[in-house]
Parts: C-alpha cells; sequence; structure tokens
C-alpha cells in the first residue's frame, strides 16, 4: 500500500490499474453541516487533510489549496445558480483556462511541485485530452522548475481555443503534441507510456490525467460545497455530469462514499454514448469515435469507470483484472449482472444528440438569460429527465461558452467573447509538433525534450 505522495507521483499503478484509497473516510453530517458559508479553500483543506494524512505538512497545504483557489475569477472559486425551482448550475468554469479541469489542476501542480522539491526530484508529466485537461495542465505546470509537461491531443478534435490554450505558452517545460488520432489514441499512447518500465523509470514519468488519485480527489470537494449550499446534510442533492472519461462524476460517487446524501449521479453522453450503453444493457463495448460539437467528451475508452467497476465488484482486483484485460483481447465484455444492479442504485444515465444539445443551449438562453457550452448542454438536457421529486438537481457547467463558440453561435445566433484577459491567445505564436499515434516516436520525442534525462535523473 502506498501513501499519498507516492500516488500523487505514479499517477498509474506499475501493473497498469488506476489506484483508490485503501478505504473511504467518512465525515459525520454535524462536520458536513459546518462547511455552510465557509470558503472554499477551508473546505478544500477540510477534505485533503483526509486522504492525504501526514505526507504533507499542514500549514504547506494549506498555503498550496490557499494560492491554488486565489487563481479564480469568482470569490465563490465554484458558484451556483438557480435556472428553476429545482434545477441548479454549478459553475466550474472561473479557472485559468475556462474550464472544470482547473479546479484539481491548480492543486495537482503545487502538490507534485512541493513533493518534488521535498524529495530533490524532478519529473516528466505527460498527460491526453480531448480538449480541456491539457490547457489546465499547461497553465497549471507552465514555468515551474522541477517538471517538463507533455500534453497530447487529437489533431483536429479540439475547439481552436482549446488548442491554442496548449500551443501558445512559450515557457521552455511545455511541449504540446498533435496526435494524427481520436483522444482514445492519446490516451492509448500514455496509457502506453507509463507501462513501458524502463522509460517510465528513466524519464520520472508521472501522470495528470485523471487516471492521478489526486485529480478526483480535489474534484469532489465541489460537490460538498455545492450540497451543503442546497441543504445537506440534512437534505439530499442530485447532480447531473456531463462525461466522457468518468472523473469527474466518479468524485461525486466519492463525495456519496464520504457522507454526503447524494440521491442521483446522472452520466450525460453525447453520441459517444458507451457509459449510457454499458448501464442499459450491461455490456461495455466501444465503438468508434464521432466528432461531435461537445469534443471533450468523444470518448469510447473511459478510464475512471474501472475506478466505479472496482467498487462495484466488491473491491475484487482479480475479477476487475480479467475484466479489463477481456476487455483489452476482445474489445468488449459483459458485466456481472449484480456489479449493474449496484451501479443501478446511485447512477443513471441518458445520451444527448447533436439537435437535442443545440436545442437546449437556445431553449437554455431564452429561458434564464443564462448562455451554456455544448458539454453543459447535454447535462441540461439530462437532468430535466432525471430529478427526482423533491430533490434539488445540480447541472455541473463543465466550461466556458466562449471555449466553443463555433457550436454556441449555430445555436445561439451570436458569438461568445473570450475574457479580455485571454483574448490574446487568438493571435498569439503557436508551437507544438504534430506526430503519428505511434509509441516509439512519442518517446523519442520525449527524452529529446525533457531535462530529467539530460541532467540523468
Amino acid at each position: 500500500m502506498l501513501g499519498f505522495a507516492d500516488v500523487l507521483l505514479a499517477g498509474l499503478a506499475r501493473d497498469g490499474g488506476l489506484y483508490v484509497p485503501a478505504q473511504w473516510p467518512r465525515l459525520a453530517p454535524d462536520e458536513i453541516a459546518d462547511f455552510a458559508g465557509r470558503p472554499y479553500a477551508d473546505v478544500a483543506l477540510s477534505i485533503f487533510k483526509r486522504f492525504i494524512g501526514d505526507d504533507i505538512a499542514e500549514a504547506d497545504l494549506k498555503r498550496m489549496v490557499d494560492e491554488a483557489y486565489a487563481t479564480f475569477r469568482h470569490p465563490a472559486v465554484t458558484p451556483l445558480t438557480q435556472l428553476a425551482s429545482d434545477q441548479f448550475l454549478l459553475e466550474l468554469f472561473h479557472g485559468p483556462t475556462l474550464a472544470f479541469k482547473d479546479v484539481a489542476m491548480q492543486v495537482l501542480s503545487r502538490l507534485m511541485d512541493h513533493v518534488l522539491a521535498e524529495r530533490g526530484q524532478r519529473a516528466t508529466i505527460a498527460g491526453a485530452t480531448s480538449g480541456d485537461t491539457g490547457g489546465a495542465a499547461i497553465e497549471a505546470f507552465r514555468g515551474r522548475e522541477r517538471v517538463d509537461v507533455f500534453i497530447l491531443f487529437p489533431d483536429g478534435r479540439v475547439s481552436d481555443v482549446q488548442r491554442r490554450q496548449m500551443t501558445t505558452p512559450t515557457e521552455d517545460n511545455v511541449h504540446s503534441i498533435a496526435i494524427r488520432g481520436t483522444f482514445d489514441d492519446a490516451q492509448a499512447l500514455v496509457k502506453g507510456l507509463f507501462n513501458h518500465h524502463s522509460f517510465r523509470d528513466r524519464v520520472g514519468l508521472a501522470g495528470v490525467n485523471s487516471i492521478n488519485w489526486a485529480r478526483i480527489m480535489a474534484q469532489v470537494v465541489y460537490y460538498f460545497v455545492a450540497g451543503v449550499a442546497l441543504g445537506a446534510p440534512w437534505r439530499q442533492v442530485a447532480f447531473t455530469v456531463p462525461t466522457g472519461n468518468f472523473g469527474d462524476i466518479f468524485a461525486g460517487y466519492v463525495a456519496s462514499r464520504m457522507g454526503l446524501p447524494v440521491a442521483r449521479l446522472v452520466i450525460a453522453t453525447n453520441v459517444n454514448d458507451i457509459l449510457h450503453r454499458t448501464l442499459q444493457t450491461g455490456r461495455y463495448e466501444p465503438r468508434g469515435v464521432i466528432a461531435t460539437s461537445s469534443p471533450s467528451m468523444d470518448i469510447q475508452v473511459s478510464s475512471n469507470f474501472e475506478r466505479l467497476l472496482f467498487e462495484a465488484y466488491l473491491r475484487d482486483g482479480a475479477g476487475v483484472r480479467r475484466l479489463m484485460a477481456a476487455i483489452a483481447q476482445s474489445g468488449s465484455t459483459a458485466l456481472d449482472p449484480d456489479a449493474v444492479k449496484q451501479i443501478g442504485t446511485l447512477f443513471a444515465s441518458g445520451r444527448t444528440d447533436e439537435a437535442e444539445t443545440m436545442a437546449t443551449i437556445a431553449d437554455t438562453l431564452n429561458e434564464t438569460g443564462i448562455l451554456v457550452d455544448p458539454h453543459t448542454a447535454t447535462g441540461l438536457f439530462q437532468a430535466k429527465r432525471h430529478t427526482p421529486q423533491g430533490v434539488p438537481m445540480v447541472t455541473l457547467a463543465t466550461a466556458h461558452p466562449a471555449k466553443f463558440p463555433d457550436a454556441v453561435t449555430a445555436a445561439a445566433g451570436f458569438r461568445p467573447a473570450l475574457p479580455a484577459w485571454l483574448a490574446h491567445i487568438m493571435t498569439a505564436e503557436e508551437r507544438y509538433a504534430v506526430i503519428p499515434a505511434d509509441q516509439i516516436v512519442l518517446e523519442r520525442l520525449i527524452e529529446e525534450r525533457t531535462h530529467s534525462v539530460r541532467v540523468g535523473l
């Protein structure tokens, strides 16, 4: 069993599995109620301590948490907006790159820098992105002395704003790489790097995708903040989450295991609906990726679903390994019916197509005056269909609409503007490599550029 700091730097386990805590910390109702009215950073510190323990001194942890959330441009960090009597929007896009990934990434970069400094080490960070993770990671790690960051994104399959957030930073330690393929291809390459142990050790590989447990830990906080604002722990709350890689909604599952009274977690997918199909049929069967107006969800291999399967299979690690091996070998597999039934006690799901997404953007604007991005729209469409009677439903607004201007313009009839403080990226010079989806080519590029290899670490 590893401590938090070791898991933080490892990212993916050496056998290819994902880390989860040995046991879920439990908060008493009075402890949850005490979060009401407290600053976001205070709630985060309280939750983080339950997972980090003595690995990081509390004074250091508090400083890093305060610094991370000071980068957000709203005093509440993740404010709630009411749309209807039982419908709420949790705005997760007030960070430096206008996406929910900032909430975790701003903390993760500081935690990793701190642990590396204490150990006198450097790290080479590798991550794959379907759009938002990459920009958030680069923004969080740019200029940091102890890491080089390599972010892979599918060439031509992210929005112009998303791409430019990754390709315009000029710091030496930032390396953006376009992969000729899909996000699933990029994600498979990153997993391949971690499973090539001699390479992994040679470059000091670390991960920032949601395969890294610290990312999930950081996302748990806003479920508690939103839940308490709506009456928890004395009242149940439901959440709808636009998701592709399952990390964001798994954080909601963790919050429920910690004591937050979650009535329902709704998985909102676009037409790349593997998660919805799995819950409906009991069969995990990836298909080809279809490009949509919500590109961050254009995924067919949801890494964090493995964490939920581990829980649904009652932490039978050997059973989950066999399951994942069957998927790798044949491309699909049937899940244990009892496991599917167990998942269905908390989770619901729905598929939102392109027409429904566009109509939801327009309808939400007309009804509330609020403009949402296509990912959030998939969530809002499902939220109305899955709200339990008498329970407030919170839809996670995962990105600012200006990150997807073409889709939003088509739906709303006008082009959303980037905030003035970010507008410069649309004219700045871009800097990135384009390579095939080939692990050998990728490893050579990383070894040529990372400082960890050059200094012999």
